[in-house]
């Protein structure tokens, strides 16, 4: 079937482009799902810039690469009759794609290559929870939280296949009207070869094969990726603790049992060492893979849930999905610690129709999710409903809608109803979240 390449992109895109919740849409592609060139490309097919391929179709069963993006941009380079506005966004592309065009023979001059070797993107947003739980009595406590953010993420370009990027993030209660947390949260080199890529440094920590339904997050270490449309991903180094204590009360609960002149001794060793090998692909519209984590720390034996004196967590865990057409996608997802006994397991499955794309004004998109999320495995979830100011070691179901009321702002709510793991106390949550995007 022939999809044109807006409808094109929203299926690479599958409800995914704004928001981490709607990240079960396709991540195998060889241009990354968050790439910038996705919302530049998108607003030049909208202004009539690109228009695919040559018989103005795109094939939507194929991955967008780096080689058919350089083509389409090559179309775009031959214009004369487009803005000033459109001319920059070309420009930007073509020095980020100049090793495709030059293979393809359209010359990109050195001037041209390097006008703009620090790229910044970013976003200011406003987020807001509002939980209800059941107590002990049977009554339903609540609880209120809302976050401001500012985040950068500068790109550098060291040479053609090597960049170095960043993430610094800023946090304040609006509540409370507090001075911002300023973190430089992630800072990293990138190497990009054909079939091969290697990160090193404070990397992006992310379960690929889960859609983050186990991890996103940060780790410091390094990463080697292999392969094209079947991709062998290893990486190694430390991951602090704290990001899992600030997402899940699984360590606060742990602590309850510990006496203050322990704690500090049993506690000091926040930081796990970590391994971790993944297998993805895709094959035409099914997608998915597999992966095996093994985290090491003291801290472990601490956790209520844990196996006897474990000192270490190993994960695996699956998942797939499947691209109906431009407006549905199916994903589901599986993982079990083996070195827990309670709340050692996680499973989801997430429906998917049509996409936010904060280039298109008026783009929308829906989802309806089951989760299961046992808090021993599940240690940083990508879901904004489960995050530290969210609920966790629950089952329930979820559903949510975004929407791009202008270009580059996004506008979100999900509902999660369920029941808590440990105690089948009823769990509830409403959240809403505003993104200004540049």
């Amino acid at each position: 079937m022939k999809k044109t390449l807006v409808s094109a992109l929203t299926t690479a895109l599958v409800v995914g482009a704004a928001s981490t919740t709607f990240a079960a849409a396709n991540p195998f592609s060889d241009v990354p799902a968050d790439h910038w060139a996705y919302d530049a490309v998108s607003q030049l097919a909208s202004d009539g810039v690109i228009e695919g391929y040559g018989d103005t179709t795109f094939r939507g069963n194929q991955n967008i690469t780096r080689y058919e993006m350089a083509q389409m941009i090559a179309k775009a380079m031959a214009k004369s009759d487009v803005s000033a506005a459109d001319k920059a966004l070309i420009d930007k592309l073509a020095a980020e794609f100049s090793d495709e065009l030059n293979n393809l023979g359209v010359r990109v001059s050195n001037l041209e290559r390097n006008a703009d070797n620090v790229k910044w993107n970013g976003q200011a947003r406003y987020r807001y929870w509002s939980q209800r739980y059941e107590n002990e009595k049977g009554s339903k406590d609540k609880k209120n939280t809302d976050q401001m953010n500012f985040r950068l993420e500068p790109s550098a370009e060291v040479n053609q296949n090597w960049h170095v990027n960043a993430r610094i993030d800023a946090f304040t209660d609006p509540s409370k009207d507090t001075d911002a947390t300023v973190k430089l949260v992630r800072v990293w080199a990138q190497g990009d070869y054909k079939n091969f890529q290697v990160k090193l440094g404070k990397l992006p920590f992310y379960s690929t094969e889960t859609a983050g339904m186990l991890l996103d997050s940060q780790f410091s270490g390094a990463q080697v990726t292999f392969g094209n449309q079947l991709k062998l991903t290893a990486e190694a180094g430390r991951w602090d603790l704290d990001n899992a204590i600030n997402q899940s009360d699984i360590y606060a609960k742990a602590t309850e049992t510990v006496s203050k002149e322990d704690k500090t001794l049993k506690y000091s060793d926040q930081t796990a060492s970590y391994q971790g090998i993944g297998l993805n692909g895709t094959a035409g519209k099914l997608y998915g893979g597999a992966a095996y984590r093994h985290f090491d720390s003291n801290l472990f034996k601490n956790v209520k849930g844990f196996k006897n004196d474990a000192d270490e967590a190993n994960i695996w865990s699956v998942g797939a999905g499947y691209t109906f057409d431009k407006n549905w996608n199916l994903y589901g997802a599986y993982a079990k610690n083996e070195k827990a006994e309670s709340d050692a397991t996680a499973h989801n499955i997430q429906l998917n129709y049509k996409g936010a794309q904060k280039a298109n004004k008026g783009s929308w998109g829906a989802y309806t999710a089951y989760r299961y999320m046992g808090q021993n495995v599940a240690f940083a979830p990508t879901y904004e409903t489960f995050l530290g100011n969210g609920v966790n070691n629950v089952k329930g179901w979820e559903v949510g809608t975004e929407y791009v009321p202008f270009t580059n702002v996004t506008a979100a709510a999900y509902y999660f109803n369920g029941k808590k793991l440990d105690n089948n106390n009823d769990a509830e949550l409403l959240f809403g979240r505003v993104n200004f995007w540049f």
